[in-house]
Order: C-alpha cells, then sequence, then structure tokens
C-alpha cells in the first residue's frame, strides 16, 4: 500500500459545544475571520494540528485529509461576504498545509462534495450540466494551481451538505447518472495528471438518483469507472455496502473495480457510541485483511477517526486530556498495523498499551465486541441483506447516531424480522451479564472504568428495549424502562448520554399490512425486481413528494430534520 490517511478535521472543533454537532465537515461559518480573536483562533487551530500530525505520523500514517475545495476556491461570481471569507480561509489554510507539508512531511488530500455553488454563481452561469462541469473544473485548476502543498483532492459525488448547513457555500448533488460522473472524472483528469496529483473518488452515496446505488451495484459502477486508466485516479470505498456497520461482508467492488483502489474505515464509529465506550474493530479489520489479500490493486488505507454523523459527542481523536479518547485510539491503531504492518488483533494491543496489560485490555475488548455484535445489534436482523430502492437498509435499526428509538413501531418491524425472539432475548441477557467483569479488567488494564460504567448504563436500557421488541409482556417492561431512562438521564451529562426517544403509543398497522408492504418495498437480493422498476424506484419517488407536500408534520421529525433529509432517498 502506497497510502495512509487520515483525517484532520479534529483541530476545527475545539470547544465547539452544540445541542448536536454535523460531523460530516468542518463549521467554517463558526471560525474566526476577523478582529484580535482571529489570530488566537487558528493559533489554537494550529496548535492542535500539530500534535494530531505529530501522533499520525509517528502512528505511521503519511497523509491527512483536510476539509474542504470549496472555502478555498475563489470564483468571480461569489457574493462579497463569500469572497472575503474565502481570502481568510486561503491565508490561514496556506499556514496550515505548510505545517503538514514541511513540518512533518505529510500528503495533503482536500475533500469536496460535488458540487458547491452560492446563489451568485447560480445567478451569473446558471445550472446547466455543462456549465456547472466547467466551473467546477475551474475551481478545481485554481485550488491546485494555488496550492502546490497537496498531494490531491477527495471527491464525494453522492453525499451533499445537511439540512442544518447555513453556510452561503452550500453542495448539491450535482452528478444523477453513470454517465454524468464518468464525463466529469474524464474532464477532472487531465488537470491531476498534469500536474501529478491524485484525483480519488468516493463510491459512497444516499441513494439519491440513478448513481444512488454506485456503492454496491456492480453495473453502475462499471459504466461509471469505463475506460477510466490513469495513474492519477483512485477509487476509495467503504468497507461493505453500507455505512460503517458491523455484520456487512467485504464489499465485493474491491474484487471487480480494476483501478487502484483504496479502503475506507472509521475508526470513531458514529452508529456505535463515537469514542464514548468501546466499540473495537479490530477482529474485523483481520478478518477484512485476510479477504483482501485476493484484491488486486489496493493502494492505501483510509481511517475516518472524526468524520461522521450528527451527534453531541464530543471527543476529539488523538486530542483528548489524559486519552479520553483511549478507544478511538484503540481502533485507528490497531487497524493500521493489521494493514499496514500485517500484524494480529494480539500484537497491534500489545504494541499500543505494553505487555502488562495487553490480557485484560484484549479480554476487555472482546467482552466489548461481543456485547456489542449480541445487544446493540439484533443478530438475526443484522445478518439479514435487505435492500430498499438504491441502498442497503442498515444492520441496526433502533440506535440512530445518539439516539435510542423504543417504540411500538420498531417493535413491530423487529417482531417481523426475528423469527426466534426467544434466542434475540437470550442473546442479549447473556452479553450484559460480562459488565462485572468487564468492570473488572478495565480497573487491571488502567482503562477509564466510567466509560464502561456509561456504557453498562446504557445498555441496560437497550436490554429492556430489547425485552419490549420481544417480549409479551409489554406494561410491566414499559415502566421499568421509563425509571432506568430516569436514573441515566440524571447521571450522565448531555454531553455524553444518548437521546432516549420513547413512545408506547400503539402502532396504527396490522400485521398482515406489514408483511405484504415490507414484501413490496423491500427486496432481498442487489438486482431489481420488476415491481421495483415499475412502481418503488419511480412511482413511489412521487407520491412521497406528494405526500411531504400534503403532510410535512406526518413525517417523523428526525427523519425530516437530520443530514440530508429522507426526501434524499426518493431522488
Amino acid at each position: 500500500m502506497k497510502w495512509f490517511l487520515l483525517d484532520g478535521m479534529g483541530p476545527f472543533f475545539r470547544g465547539y459545544e452544540t445541542r448536536r454537532i454535523n460531523w460530516s465537515k468542518i463549521p467554517f461559518n463558526r471560525l474566526t475571520l476577523s478582529g484580535p480573536e482571529r489570530r488566537a483562533n487558528w493559533n489554537l487551530v494550529a496548535e492542535d494540528l500539530r500534535r494530531l500530525a505529530a501522533e499520525a505520523l509517528a502512528a505511521g500514517f503519511n497523509a491527512l485529509s483536510m476539509d474542504d475545495l470549496a472555502h478555498l476556491a475563489p470564483h468571480h461570481a461569489h457574493e462579497p461576504e463569500v469572497a472575503a471569507g474565502i481570502t481568510v480561509f486561503r491565508e490561514e489554510f496556506t499556514t496550515l498545509f505548510d505545517l503538514l507539508k514541511h513540518e512533518f512531511g505529510l500528503g495533503i488530500f482536500l475533500t469536496s462534495d460535488v458540487l458547491p455553488t452560492t446563489p451568485g454563481v447560480l445567478n451569473a452561469i446558471g445550472e446547466s450540466p455543462s456549465v456547472l462541469n466547467a466551473y467546477y473544473r475551474e475551481l478545481i485548476r485554481g485550488v491546485l494551481d494555488d496550492f502546490p502543498q497537496l498531494s490531491g483532492l477527495i471527491l464525494r459525488i453522492g453525499e451533499s451538505d445537511g439540512l442544518d448547513v447555513t453556510d452561503p457555500l452550500r453542495t448539491h448533488l450535482h452528478l444523477k447518472t453513470p454517465g454524468d460522473a464518468k464525463r466529469l472524472i474524464r474532464q477532472l483528469l487531465p488537470e491531476f495528471e498534469q500536474r501529478d496529483r491524485t484525483l480519488i473518488l468516493r463510491t459512497w452515496t444516499v441513494g439519491a438518483h440513478p448513481i444512488g446505488d454506485l456503492i454496491w451495484h456492480r453495473k453502475t459502477l462499471a459504466r461509471t469507472l469505463d475506460g477510466i486508466d490513469s495513474p492519477n485516479f483512485i477509487v476509495s470505498m467503504k468497507h461493505g455496502e453500507s455505512d460503517f456497520f458491523r455484520y456487512l461482508p467485504v464489499n465485493p467492488a474491491f474484487f471487480s473495480v480494476k483501478q487502484p483502489k483504496l479502503l475506507e474505515l472509521q475508526a470513531r464509529r458514529e452508529y456505535e457510541g463515537a469514542g464514548e465506550y468501546p466499540s473495537f474493530t479490530g477482529w474485523d479489520c483481520e478478518r477484512m485483511a485476510r479477504e483482501l489479500e485476493k484484491a488486486e490493486n489496493v493502494v492505501g488505507l483510509s481511517i475516518w477517526c472524526q468524520t461522521g454523523g450528527w451527534h453531541r459527542f464530543q471527543r476529539r481523536a488523538f486530542l483528548e486530556p489524559e486519552q479520553r479518547d483511549v478507544w478511538i485510539r484503540f481502533n485507528t491503531l490497531a487497524a493500521l498495523r493489521i494493514f499496514k504492518d500485517h500484524h494480529s488483533v494480539e500484537q497491534a494491543i500489545t504494541g499500543i498499551v505494553g505487555e502488562a496489560r495487553s490480557a485484560a485490555t484484549l479480554e476487555l475488548l472482546r467482552h466489548a465486541d461481543t456485547l456489542i455484535r449480541e445487544l446493540l445489534y439484533v443478530g438475526d436482523f443484522a445478518k439479514q441483506k435487505l435492500f430498499f430502492r438504491r441502498v442497503r437498509i442498515p444492520p441496526l435499526l433502533h440506535v440512530y447516531w445518539d439516539s435510542l428509538f423504543i417504540n411500538q413501531a420498531v417493535r413491530a418491524a423487529l417482531r417481523h424480522f426475528v423469527e426466534d425472539r426467544g434466542q434475540a432475548l437470550r442473546a442479549g441477557e447473556a452479553a450484559f451479564a460480562l459488565f462485572p467483569r468487564m468492570l473488572e479488567l478495565a480497573e487491571t488494564a488502567k482503562l477509564p472504568i466510567e466509560d464502561l460504567e456509561h456504557m453498562r448504563d446504557l445498555f441496560h436500557l437497550i436490554l429492556l428495549a430489547r425485552r419490549f421488541y420481544f417480549s409479551d409482556e409489554e406494561s410491566t417492561i414499559q415502566q421499568d424502562i421509563l425509571a432506568a431512562k430516569k436514573a441515566y438521564k440524571a447521571r450522565w451529562p448531555k454531553s455524553r448520554r444518548y437521546r432516549i426517544k420513547t413512545d408506547f403509543s400503539d402502532f396504527h398497522v396490522k400485521r398482515r399490512t406489514l408483511k405484504w408492504t415490507t414484501a413490496l418495498l423491500l427486496r432481498n437480493k442487489r438486482g431489481y425486481r420488476f415491481v421495483d422498476h415499475l412502481f418503488t424506484l419511480n412511482l413511489l419517488g412521487i407520491a412521497f413528494r406528494f405526500f411531504q407536500k400534503r403532510f410535512p408534520k406526518k413525517i417523523p421529525k428526525f427523519l425530516r430534520k437530520s443530514a440530508m433529509g429522507v426526501e434524499s432517498l426518493f431522488r
């Protein structure tokens, strides 16, 4: 492998405390651009970046990824306030890039969603796809010329800014078909080849438009990459066919795509506590490493140690006092050693914590892995391969970022998909029984006991939710859940606790209706059925847009307000 990338977002989130943080990109609109505070603010960013870079280099990484092209690329049609902001960002990022390049010798890859615009730009140049392609190529050409420190760019074509982003520089989904994507790549590649820089294309999408199945559909991926052959081009893929979840097999595209490939992993697990408790991925990495030995042309590893999700958890990778980021460190460093140095999990962890602490640490991490697989996830559901429109259904249904949902709708869905409810209950109970031993191990290994206590209290609620989902004694369990929820909220501060969303009102959908609805909308294979071409991919989108316009409040708030909004699934 040539490239070992770590994301460099953490330094830009110092002191950023809001009810919910968008960890998908740097919050540019909160960075100081003027006045006496500007220098102090950017000096703190540089201080943290220097610390992160030193840690990355010592670990064995050779490059950082940084946000983002839009805020460093001037254009004559930008509004005055946007242009002024870009001028400041270019000055400050020049200093940061010099720091990474000249002090640490690290490569720098700048990220970019396709495609960033402002109202002024759209008014000036219009919205013709060909004109927007030319505009984007102009932005890239300028940034590559103005920042020789850059090793290249990372393009994300299937996701744009979340609904919470208020920055006038916003991105929107520009590419809708494989042909659109291939055309843009062909137009951009000469700019990289002429300057000997690298263009990295991410295949991650949220399922919007015909290109929305790029991450898993072989024909879509083949049509997008057909005829693209350049030493300056890399395809970057998440390890599975969905987001960063467990229970997903290695993406088959690693064995069919001929172009150079980059494997994406996530160390700060956005759906598994975001570093608040141990969510160790080392054994998954070991399995993936063995399987990917058969894949050709895997040229690098990209580990997202900070990026991902909308949640309140605030631990910053490699930047916390007293190594409060220890669980993120374990995932990051173990993954690097497994893929780069071909270490086993045991060797990797021993190298991180030392011989004296390794046995207790490994046993603790093994138990934590069991808890996550057997209690956070419902194994019988997580193992199922289900697709809706252009996305693979996530294997984790009732926990979403920093929220645990305990309601009749989730109960009905899980009872529909899980056949052996008794086994699901027994697996959860057995896993929860590991906590007393884990607390002992944390003390022996000198690891944060409080994190394990928080994990225990949270997973107690998840266990009660499991009983609610699969037991027939609803009323008694409801009272237990409400009491445990009250105790959990009383003990743990908002900045680190989950939101427990309870609703025990009736779910007015009959079992028979749920059965035929899921049979119509969901499929258990990658290929599309006749009904998908006729209804799910086309008419359903029209029906959803009508429903959304007529009854907007009927769609749950978390679906309407988080990330890009559920409507992106129906484009």
